[in-house]
């Protein structure tokens, strides 16, 4: 995934976080509170740290939808 799209996800994601945090603390949950300021940060850095999924053929053989001039 390139670095601006990476970036700008982070950003939503960590923006996204935040303010689930206040909505949860607005409402007097603190147990979800706890949860979103967990699984904000996770979700950052786990966007970071794992790679992209790239999808090939164990046998080596590239898939016809990938080749030049192939039909759509």
């Amino acid at each position: 995934m390139p670095f601006p799209i990476k970036f700008g996800l982070s950003v939503a994601v960590a923006l996204a976080a935040l303010a689930g945090w206040f909505y949860m603390g607005h409402l007097g949950q603190t147990g979800p509170q706890w949860a979103v300021a967990f699984l904000g940060p996770f979700m950052v850095v786990s966007l970071w740290i794992f790679p992209e999924v790239m999808r090939t053929r164990s046998d080596g053989r590239t898939p016809r939808h990938q080749l030049k001039g192939a039909r759509p």
